[in-house]
């Protein structure tokens, strides 16, 4: 059975629509990882809107998980346009851990109360649970088996590690290197047949030789994401959560570079499917 990873969302902080965003995407992230009759979604950004759209077309919206890195605006905004969360049909588990108190479900009910939404969350006719995680915790999902790890970013993220017929996809979003790369990121993400990874600034933006400083903002760089995906010794590795005012061309000028460090590099495009049997031969 083929296991395929789509991406419907690859931006980071805000959507950024436009001419100059118009091949790699705009939305912002949300990433499907499926297999037969397991689908799971990674991140509800303004991706998920077409996800779910694609979803009805195929007949697969009857039953779906949500796993969550983490609570910032920009990766649950999408939800509430997610059109199968609108059928009675659909059941909708939502996955991710509780960050200032607050659980899952308070947080997805307060985007959705008036005057911001018109719609409240109870109302949705589909049924709709949530399920906490923790970090280390290992949990089966379907066929999927799924393993929960804390990185580093400001209010705290999970980063997933999901284990699906034979292949293994790792999701490390909104995460920051330290001075060294992350060891607890290395091990979750060791052997990994594709490693989604962070890299929303360029070395330079990050020590702050072109604007402020992004120390400490949670964010971590395509070089980084070289030396980690080495480290691990993943066969892809997927630059992700694109800074909203990179353009196309600049992003194409990453992948470049990062090729020069670590050959098998794409930057994350919205639209692109990968079946990782293909990209295990080819590793």
């Amino acid at each position: 059975m083929t296991t395929q990873v789509r991406f419907w969302g690859v931006r980071g902080s805000i959507a950024s629509p436009g001419p100059e965003t118009a091949r790699v995407g705009g939305n912002t992230s949300c990433v499907e990882v499926s297999s037969g009759e397991t689908t799971l979604i990674l991140d509800a950004g303004t991706g998920i809107r077409k996800l779910g759209d694609a979803l009805m077309r195929e007949g697969r919206a009857q039953n779906l998980t949500l796993l969550l890195s983490h609570l910032h605006w920009d990766h649950i905004q999408g939800l509430p346009f997610f059109v199968p969360a609108y059928l009675p049909s659909t059941h909708l588990e939502v996955v991710g851990a509780t960050w200032s108190e607050m659980p899952v479900s308070r947080v997805l009910e307060h985007q959705m109360t008036a005057p911001v939404f018109p719609v409240r969350l109870d109302e949705l006719p589909a049924s709709i649970t949530t399920r906490e995680m923790r970090n280390g915790e290992t949990i089966q999902i379907g066929a999927a088996t799924v393993r929960a790890r804390k990185l580093n970013h400001p209010g705290g993220v999970l980063g997933f590690r999901i284990e699906l017929d034979g292949c293994t996809v790792v999701y490390a979003t909104d995460t920051e290197h330290y001075a060294c790369i992350d060891p607890s990121l290395v091990a979750l993400a060791s052997g990994a047949d594709v490693l989604i990874y962070d890299a929303q600034y360029t070395p330079e933006e990050y020590r702050g030789q072109s604007g402020p400083s992004k120390v400490g903002w949670g964010h971590s760089t395509w070089e980084v994401a070289c030396q980690v995906a080495k480290a691990a010794g993943v066969g892809s590795l997927q630059l992700f959560h694109h800074d909203p005012r990179r353009s196309d061309d600049e992003v194409d000028e990453i992948e470049r570079k990062a090729r020069t460090l670590f050959e098998r590099t794409c930057a994350a495009r919205e639209g692109t499917c990968i079946e990782l049997g293909a990209v295990a031969r080819a590793a």
